[in-house]
This record gives structure tokens, C-alpha cells and sequence, in this order.
């Protein structure tokens, strides 16, 4: 996929069997509803010292959520927010390898402006962006912007037709007129062009059934959260998304998932952490809301929105290092490509992960030595 689109720059197209990332390091509390005192706060300080640390331990990317409003609580979960693309701009800037992603809620943003915002990230990071593509699923925060909110269907209809905007502009040398059922440009321009050719990689995180076909179709990363826990059922919906795209659309596509990080020496000290922060110290209310606003029923299993509290719903990694690596071989092995990581303390979790568990990925054969990983030209 890279070699054939000129993306070589980019290391999420690298030869790691499973591609590693640090996600939600722009929110207050990052992807854990918790008012426990290590909870990740948005300062610049911080994002600076933990990106340059994931770099230098050869994490392949580093991906922000993009969020306006947070979910209430006592925490008020991801109230506080880095503006995702002036994040992207400014860690790219103080990065050397790793990938940078942005997340763009498409209803926020002229695709003119978004894809300006592309280039120029692209060209500071020396052709190492990414961009997440998100329809918006929160309401109040979608609301905001003095628009209602689309339903599901008209959305990603929507999101198709931003892209084709996007991606004329990226390719097409002369100006041109653009008349589409959401969007009209006339004379539309656009130079320099991205580093990346014929444009950076895009992300979406796809669920339902549009949304599986929105990502198969438009995306090089599919996003998602795996809807059980047997790894069978796991390996069916990842070869069910690439079968899609494959048989659709005629493109290969990866497949990434979320997962939160608690790692200590002891499978006990683990689980007795998770529990601390998740339910003794955990946000519940806020976890109730957020679950409310994805539409789905706040009656869900205790466990469920115990998940939602302890990482937003991603999988779970708890135990030990040997632990973590045998639960992210058996991903592997259902198809996963990539993971976005988080943790409570992301500076602690990110230099644990570099000193502890990547020795060990790297003797399972998911990951290579740093110095012999390149991408394909």
C-alpha cells in the first residue's frame, strides 16, 4: 500500500507485524473517566515531553480525539481539549519519525480549509500525517457549531462528498468548479501539494453497517472496536472488513483498535490499579452520558460501561508485561494491524511500554529491532 502510493515517509506503512500508538493526548483524562490525581491533563509541557518519549521508543503513531465538549460528571470528562490539527502541527514539529495523526469532525470544517490544514501538516512533519475522519456522534458538542446534527445515513453521505472535495484539491493541478447535493466550490485551488502522494493516509472509525462501507471505500485504516472478546468472532469482523474493501472497492486496507494500558509486575497489582482508578475513583455519571450519546442503552451490563469508565470502551490490557504481549499476539493473529494505546499516566505507561513490554514484542516476532524497520518506498 505504501510503495504504490508514494507514502514511503509514513511509518504506519512500516514492516511491524502490529503497528503501535499513543491515543487521546490532547483531553482531560485521555481515554479513563477517573478523578484519580495522575489523570492526564491538556498541557503543552506534558504532550511535548510524552510524544518526544514515544518517538524515541518507536511507536509508529500518535493520535488525538477530537472533542468540544465533555460528558459531564464529576470529572466532566474531555472538557478540557486540545483543537486537534494545531496539536497535530505542533507535534509533528517536535518530532522526527513518528506518525501524527489528526481527527477532523466533518461537520466543523470547510473541506478547503481542511485540506489546506492537511498540506501543511504534511509538509512539517516531512510527509508523517494521518488524518481521522469522524462524522460526530455528540450531539451537544455538534450543536455548538449552530447546525443540528445530520442523521446517520445523510452524514456519511456528507463525509463522502467532503473527501471527493479533499482529494480533487490534493490532485488536480487547474481550478475547478465542484456542485454536490452538501457542497459548492467554485475555482477551487490548491498548492503546495502534500508531501504524500496523491494524499496523506486517512483513518475512520466506521461501525455500522454505512459506516463499515464509508471505511472500506475512503479509508486506509479502519478504526474500530471488536465486538467480542473470542478471537474467532474477532477474526471474522476484521476479515469481514477487509473482504469488504477488497471485493467492493478493490483497495487493502489495515485494521486498528483502542485498548487502555495497565501494566505492573503482578497480574494482582494490575487488576487491584484498574480497580482503584475505575471503580473506587471512576466517573460513572460521566460514563452513563457518554453511553447515552452513542446511542446506546443505558441499561448495557455493568462490565460494558465498567470498560467505558476504565478506557472508553477499547480492550482491555491488564497484567503483566508477559501478559500484555500474549494478549496482543492473539489480536495480531485475529488480523489487528494497529493499536492506539492509553493509559491514566501516559508518561509512566509510555516509558514502561518502551523499557518492558517492547523487548518482549519484539522476541514474539510483532515488532522488528527500530533500526531495521523502514517503510516500503
Amino acid at each position: 500500500m505504501g510503495r504504490e502510493t508514494g507514502r514511503g515517509t509514513n511509518p504506519i506503512f512500516n514492516e511491524n507485524r502490529l503497528k503501535l500508538g499513543v491515543f487521546a493526548l490532547n483531553v482531560s483524562g485521555g481515554t479513563a473517566m477517573t478523578s484519580v490525581p495522575e489523570r492526564f491533563e491538556p498541557e503543552w509541557s506534558a504532550v511535548r515531553d510524552i510524544v518526544t518519549r514515544a518517538d524515541d521508543a518507536g511507536f509508529e503513531a500518535v493520535a488525538p480525539i477530537a472533542r468540544w465538549k465533555g460528558f459531564g460528571g464529576s470529572t466532566d470528562f474531555n472538557a478540557a481539549s486540545f483543537e486537534p490539527y494545531t496539536w497535530a502541527a505542533s507535534v509533528a514539529a517536535v518530532t522526527k519519525r513518528i506518525a501524527v495523526f489528526s481527527t477532523s469532525h466533518v461537520p466543523t470544517v470547510h473541506p478547503i480549509v481542511a485540506a489546506k490544514q492537511v498540506t501543511t501538516i504534511d509538509h512539517v512533519s516531512a510527509g508523517r500525517f494521518v488524518l481521522n475522519v469522524v462524522c460526530g456522534w455528540f450531539r451537544p458538542e455538534l450543536e455548538m457549531f449552530g447546525s443540528p446534527m445530520r442523521d446517520h445515513d445523510e452524514a456519511y453521505a456528507y463525509a463522502a462528498e467532503w473527501l471527493e472535495v479533499m482529494r480533487r484539491l490534493w490532485t488536480e493541478e487547474r481550478e475547478f468548479d465542484f456542485s454536490g447535493r452538501f457542497i459548492s466550490i467554485r475555482r477551487g485551488f490548491h498548492q503546495p501539494k502534500p508531501i504524500q502522494r496523491p494524499f496523506p493516509p486517512i483513518m475512520n472509525a466506521g461501525g455500522s453497517p454505512v459506516g463499515r462501507r464509508f471505511a472500506a471505500e475512503h479509508a486506509d485504516i479502519a478504526f474500530t472496536y471488536l465486538s467480542s472478546d473470542d478471537v474467532e468472532v474477532a477474526a471474522r469482523q476484521v476479515s469481514g472488513l477487509r473482504d469488504l474493501a477488497r471485493e467492493a472497492f478493490g483497495r487493502e486496507i489495515q485494521v486498528w483498535i483502542m485498548a487502555y494500558v495497565v501494566c505492573r509486575p503482578t497480574a494482582r497489582e494490575a487488576r487491584d490499579y484498574l480497580r482503584h482508578y475505575a471503580e473506587e475513583r471512576g466517573d460513572w455519571e460521566s460514563a452513563r452520558n457518554f453511553v447515552e450519546n452513542m446511542n446506546l442503552p443505558r441499561t448495557l451490563p455493568r462490565q460494558t460501561v465498567f470498560n467505558f469508565v476504565a478506557g472508553s470502551g477499547g480492550q482491555p490490557l491488564v497484567g503483566t508485561p508477559d501478559e500484555i504481549v500474549e494478549k496482543l499476539t492473539v489480536l495480531s493473529r485475529a488480523g489487528i494491524d494497529g493499536c492506539l494505546l492509553s493509559w491514566v499516566d501516559f508518561r509512566a505507561g509510555v516509558d514502561q511500554w518502551a523499557r518492558e513490554v517492547m523487548p518482549l514484542l519484539r522476541q514474539a516476532g510483532l515488532r522488528r529491532d527500530a533500526a531495521v524497520v523502514s517503510a516500503p518506498a
